[in-house]
C-alpha cells in the first residue's frame, strides 16, 4: 500500500488502541483487586451488555478476515465455517449457558469440580483451557500479522513480527491491569464497530451490483475461474475421501467447539443470574447471525469485485479479502474514498483482533491462577466448595499470579504466532475448536447430565481427547507434509486429515465413560442431586 493508505489507517489504529488504553486505565483506577472483580467484572453487566461482548469475544479475525476469505476463494466449500459457527450457539443456549453460570464461579474446572475430587481434575481442565486458548489466541495473532502486512506492502518480514509482538503487549496490558471489567468494554465498542462496518461495506457492495445478489453470484463464478462449481459443493473438501472426512470433522468441530471454549464460557459468570445468561446467549446469536449472514455476502463480493488470483498475490491463504475489497468499493488505490474506506476497515479487524485476544487471554490467564496454580499450591480441598476459598490474601495473590500468567501466555502465542503466519485464520481457529471439543465438552456434558460420574472419569475425559487431538494434528498435513505445512520441508505427516475432531471427539466421550466404569469411586448421589438443582433452578449459585 501507498504511504497514502497507511496514514489513515495507522491514525485509525492509533485511536482505537488509545481508547481501549484509557478505558483500562479508568477501570485499574476503580478496581477493587478481588478475585470476583478480576474474573467476572463484579457480574454487573446487563443481558445487552454481555451478549454484545459475547459477539464481541466470538467473532474474532477468523470470522472478519479468515471465513470472507475461505469464501472468496472456495465458495460454498466456505459457508461450512459460516454455518458451524452459528450453529454451534444452539448447543451453548439449550445445553450450556444457564447451567454454567448456576454451577461454576470462575471458570470451566469450577462446574465439573463441584462433585469431584478437586485437585486432579482442575488440574486436567486447567491444562485444556490454557492449550485451548493458546491455539485461538495463535489465529489473531496471524490475522493481526497478515493485516499489518497489507497495509505496509510487505515492504519487510519484520513487519509482521513486530505486529505480532504488540499485539500480544497490548493484550497483556489490557488484561493485566484491566480484568474482566476493561475487556468486557474493549469487546463492546469493538462490536459495535464491527457489527457497523460490516453493514456499511455490505450496503455499498450491493449498490455496486444494483442489489441483484443473483448478478453478484454469477460474477463471483465467473472471476473464479472454476464456474458453477464455485456455487456447489466440493470445491475444497470433495475431492477425495479424506477431503470429505475433513468435511465432516471441520463441521463436528466448529459445532460442538463453542460450548467448550474458556473464553466464552466466562463470559456467562458476568452477569448477575442464570436467566441473565440465557438471555446474553439469545442478544448474541442474533448479532452474531446477522453479522455472518453479510459475511457470506462480503465472501461472495470479495471473489467478484477483486478476484481470488489478486487474493492470493496479496494472502495465499485469503486473509486479506475484506480490506482488498473495501479499497475497490471506496473507489480502487490511489482515490480518497478507497483510502478512507481501506482504513476504516484494517482499523476495525485490528479492533477485533485485540478485542479477542483480550478475552482468551483473560480466560487462560484464570484458569492458570484459580486452577493450576491454586490446586498445585495445595489450597483446594478433596471436593468441590461453592463458597470464597482461602483469605482475601490469598485471593489477591490468585489475581497477582493471573497478571503473571498474562504474560506468559502472551510470549508463548506470539512465538507460535510468527510461527504460524502463512496459515488461514479461520483454519486455525478449526483447530482451535476442534481440541475444545475433544477435552472440553465431554468433561462438561457429563458431569452436568451423567449422575454416575466420577473423577477418573473427568481426568480421563480431559486428557482422552487433549492428547489424540494435538497428536493427530501434529502428524497431520498442518505441520509436516504438504507446501502449505508450519514445516513443508520435512514428512511425518501420518495422519491424513487436517481437522482431528472426527477421531478426537468420540475419543473424548469414550475415555470419559471408560474411566468411569473402571473406577473405584463411589459416585456422590448427594452431591450430583445438589448440583442437578443448582444447575436447573440456581438455588445456591454465586
Amino acid at each position: 500500500m501507498t504511504g497514502d493508505h497507511q496514514t489513515p489507517a495507522l491514525l485509525l489504529f492509533g485511536g482505537f488502541v488509545a481508547v481501549t488504553l484509557g478505558i483500562t486505565t479508568w477501570v485499574s483506577r476503580r478496581r477493587h483487586g478481588s478475585a470476583e472483580e478480576f474474573y467476572t467484572g463484579g457480574r454487573l453487566f446487563s443481558p445487552m451488555e454481555n451478549g454484545f461482548a459475547i459477539t464481541g469475544d466470538y467473532i474474532s479475525a477468523a470470522s472478519f478476515l479468515g471465513v470472507t476469505g475461505l469464501i472468496a476463494l472456495y465458495g460454498y466449500d466456505g459457508l461450512l465455517y459460516v454455518v458451524g459457527f452459528l450453529v454451534a450457539w444452539l448447543v451453548v443456549l439449550f445445553l450450556v449457558a444457564e447451567l454454567v453460570r448456576n454451577c461454576g464461579r470462575f471458570t470451566l474446572a469450577d462446574v465439573v469440580a463441584a462433585r469431584m475430587s478437586e485437585r486432579p481434575v482442575r488440574i486436567a481442565a486447567g491444562t485444556s483451557s490454557v492449550v485451548v486458548s493458546v491455539l485461538y489466541l495463535v489465529a489473531q495473532m496471524v490475522g493481526a500479522g497478515s493485516l499489518v502486512a497489507l497495509l505496509l506492502g510487505r515492504t519487510s518480514g519484520a513487519a509482521q513480527a513486530w505486529t505480532v509482538i504488540g499485539v500480544g503487549a497490548l493484550m497483556v496490558i489490557y488484561v493485566s491491569l484491566g480484568g474482566m471489567r476493561a475487556t468486557t468494554w474493549i469487546q463492546i465498542v469493538k462490536a459495535v464497530l464491527l457489527l457497523g462496518g460490516t453493514v456499511a461495506l455490505t450496503v455499498l457492495l450491493l449498490l455496486r451490483f444494483h442489489g441483484n445478489l443473483d448478478q453478484l453470484l454469477v460474477t463471483a463464478a465467473r472471476r473464479s475461474g472454476h464456474g458453477d462449481a464455485f456455487l456447489a459443493p466440493g470445491l475444497k473438501y470433495g475431492e477425495s475421501w479424506t477431503a470429505r472426512l475433513d468435511f465432516i470433522s471441520l463441521g463436528l468441530a466448529l459445532v460442538l467447539g463453542t460450548a467448550g471454549l474458556p473464553h466464552i464460557l466466562s463470559r456467562f459468570y458476568t452477569v448477575p443470574t442464570a436467566r441473565a445468561a440465557r438471555r446474553s446467549a439469545v442478544w448474541s446469536i442474533g448479532l452474531i447471525g446477522g453479522f455472518y449472514l453479510l459475511t457470506i455476502v462480503l465472501g461472495f463480493g470479495a471473489a467478484a469485485v477483486v478476484g481470488p488470483a489478486d487474493l492470493r498475490g496479496s494472502n495465499a491463504a485469503g486473509n486479506t479479502a475484506v480490506p482488498l475489497l473495501a479499497l475497490d468499493l471506496g473507489g480502487g488505490a490511489g482515490s480518497t474514498g478507497g483510502t478512507v474506506l481501506f482504513a476504516v476497515v484494517a482499523a476495525v479487524a485490528f479492533a477485533t483482533i485485540l478485542a479477542v485476544v483480550a478475552g482468551v487471554t483473560l480466560a487462560s490467564s484464570a484458569s492458570v491462577a484459580h486452577d493450576l496454580y491454586a490446586s498445585l499450591r495445595g489450597s483446594r480441598g478433596s471436593r468441590g466448595s461453592r463458597g470464597p476459598r482461602g483469605s482475601r490474601g490469598a485471593a489477591r495473590g490468585e489475581v497477582a499470579v493471573a497478571r503473571v500468567a498474562a504474560v506468559g501466555i502472551g510470549v508463548v502465542a506470539i512465538a507460535l504466532g510468527l510461527l504460524a503466519r502463512d496459515l488461514n485464520v479461520a483454519y486455525l481457529v478449526g483447530l482451535a475448536f476442534a481440541v475444545a471439543a475433544s477435552a472440553n465438552l465431554p468433561v462438561l456434558m457429563y458431569s452436568l447430565f451423567w449422575r454416575g460420574f466420577t473423577t477418573r472419569g473427568a481426568v480421563w475425559a480431559v486428557y482422552g481427547g487433549l492428547v489424540p487431538a494435538l497428536g493427530l494434528v501434529l502428524l497431520s498435513p498442518v505441520v509436516s507434509g504438504c507446501p502449505g505445512s508450519l514445516f513443508p520441508g520435512v514428512d511425518f505427516q501420518y495422519f491424513p486429515l487436517q481437522n482431528p475432531g472426527i477421531v478426537s471427539i468420540p475419543l473424548g466421550f469414550l475415555a470419559g465413560w471408560l474411566g468411569t466404569v473402571t473406577s473405584d469411586e463411589i459416585p456422590d448421589e448427594a452431591r450430583y442431586a445438589e448440583t442437578e438443582v443448582r444447575s436447573l433452578t440456581g438455588a445456591g449459585a454465586v
